[in-house]
């Protein structure tokens, strides 16, 4: 079904999509400034973007792929449950299997109105999603090991925790007692209110520059717009059946690599990515919600569109997902997904670049690192008496491009991130950095050479229960077209008395004063055969 187009002259739509897309980016520097955690304010682990009234998203800012592609069917999960709104609400979720994408990433929407002759008119939403530190679960970081969705967090069906600018405090509450570390939670939440609050009045007050009728025929030629350039991309693929599969490491409970597979059927301006093939559900936390996989395709095709292309419902129209409900893309409830959403979604996204590139052997990069190399810590800070809860993701090594080497310990693909600071790091958290480093060689040879991974070592001064959730430690990232596959990465625990513990990549484990864990991140795979030359070098 197509967008349809309204009547907006070209000029016109440039300045609206702009001002839309400032709505978000201003929306996500107010969640910035205003929230509590590192995680949000020091690594902008968050995502804002702005919907119609249908709850189709017109704009997004350039946050995380993982969250924007996924957050409209949280939007469209408070739209069905509540039906109606008023001024000051906002509905807040962060159940997977209701739109959301794993328990830590919490999403609040909140309704837009103008006022017209006394009566307010809904106009759209303002949603964002924002991932906290802790909410809850068997281990401190709430990305556990687990075996349920039980056992990841507090889980947040759709509630309104704002109803009429009111705050439900019972609901309030009920959520800060189930997290350890609920001030901090507390102050991100509020955070995430005020994001809202300021694309609420910024869209008011592009709605009083521009009258309702005209806002609204903005949106619908910037969904036109955006649906338009999102065929022409995939038009310029030739048409064919492309399939590929690649592979998880484990799921953390079995130690056999779990397959993923897509079939990508290009017909014209249409794109279909099917998963049938894939692994079935698995006992582990790397099972994903549909969200996530829908999210992943999208990112994949953004990535063959225009730089300056927009991104929103009417770019979705032209791509056609099957996700075969009870597999490793489509898990049923109860399975735990925290690692759905941060390992298997760069997964995804490897095997659709793997598909297309048997079409687009010119374009497509070979595979970049494939994780996130998540690591969570928790325990009581010696300096507080407090707990405390850290979660982090690293950077690695970028996958070579036609033309071009990988880029060297950066975050890729479905993690958009910075890095936590060390002086932050070290301020917030009774740990210290003793290593940030580049690990050279690891990117894989070819005629151009995939990017290096990194190496960060942490030393912990008191005791603390860790856990790692990352992937691309047996299976490496490969190379295309003769490139050479990027080095897997390694994990370590050297122990303050001396032992070195080789750690697997889904582990749990428990930590004291003086022990350190040297994470080392994969590299990016090759792409081309190398040349003579650089073989002879790499030989000595």
């Amino acid at each position: 079904m197509h967008v349809e187009t309204s009547v907006v002259d070209p000029v016109t739509l440039e300045i609206f999509r702009s001002a839309m897309t400032a709505i978000a980016e201003e929306m996500g520097a107010a969640l910035q400034r205003s929230s509590y955690s590192p995680n949000i304010k020091e690594r902008l682990d968050f995502s804002c973007a702005l919907f119609d009234a249908a709850g189709r998203m017109v704009a997004q800012a350039a946050h995380i792929p993982a969250h924007l592609g996924s957050m409209p069917d949280s939007v469209a999960t408070a739209i069905k449950v509540f039906r109606e709104f008023a001024p000051g609400d906002t509905v807040v979720v962060n159940d997977p299997f209701l739109g959301g994408n794993h328990l830590p990433d919490i999403t609040m929407v909140s309704p837009i109105f103008i006022e017209r002759d006394g009566t307010p008119i809904l106009v759209g939403f303002a949603a964002n999603r924002a991932h906290h530190a802790d909410v809850g679960g068997i281990s401190p970081g709430s990305m556990p090991i687990a075996t349920e969705i039980y056992q990841e967090g507090i889980i947040i069906p759709p509630i309104k925790l704002w109803e009429g600018g009111k705050l439900n405090e019972a609901a309030f509450a009920l959520i800060l007692r189930n997290v350890r570390t609920p001030e901090e939670r507390r102050g991100d939440l509020t955070a995430q209110l005020a994001a809202n609050r300021t694309g609420i009045r910024r869209v008011q007050e592009l709605i009083a520059r521009y009258g309702l009728e005209q806002y609204q025929a903005c949106c619908q030629a910037l969904l036109a717009y955006a649906e338009r350039i999102t065929r022409a991309t995939i038009a310029a693929i030739p048409d064919g059946v492309y399939r590929f599969t690649d592979y998880l490491d484990d799921d953390g409970v079995g130690t056999e690599p779990v397959p993923i597979t897509a079939t990508v059927t290009i017909a014209g301006t249409e794109m279909t990515v099917d998963f049938t093939g894939s692994a079935p559900e698995q006992p582990g936390s790397i099972n994903t919600v549909e969200t996530v996989t829908k999210s992943g395709v999208y990112y994949v095709v953004r990535c063959l569109m225009p730089d300056d292309a927009p991104m929103n419902h009417g770019a979705f129209v032209p791509i056609h997902i099957i996700a075969p409900l009870g597999t490793v893309v489509n898990a049923r409830p109860p399975r735990p997904v925290a690692g759905g959403n941060v390992e298997t979604s760069q997964r995804i996204v490897d095997v659709v670049f793997g598909a297309l590139a048997q079409a687009l052997p010119q374009v497509i990069p070979a595979a970049s690192q494939g994780t996130m190399n998540n690591l969570t810590a928790g325990g009581i800070d010696p300096r507080t008496g407090q707990p405390f809860a850290y979660y982090e993701t690293m950077g690695g090594g970028m996958g070579a491009r036609p033309g071009l080497d990988g880029i060297s310990g950066v975050h890729v693909h479905m993690s958009n991130t910075m890095n936590t600071p060390v002086e932050a790091f070290e301020f917030a958290y009774p740990m210290r950095i003793t290593r940030y480093a580049l690990r050279d060689g690891s990117g894989g040879s070819g005629a151009f050479r995939g990017g290096d991974g990194l190496i960060r070592e942490v030393e912990f001064l008191t005791e603390a229960d860790v856990t790692l959730l990352t992937e691309r430690r047996r299976l490496a990232p490969w190379g295309l077209h003769g490139g050479k596959p990027g080095a897997v990465g390694i994990n370590e625990l050297h122990r303050a008395n001396g032992e070195v513990i080789r750690l697997s990549g889904k582990a749990r484990l428990r930590v004291g004063p003086g022990d350190r864990l040297v994470v080392q991140t994969p590299g990016g795979g090759g792409w081309g055969t190398p040349t003579a030359e650089a073989s002879t070098v790499e030989s000595a």
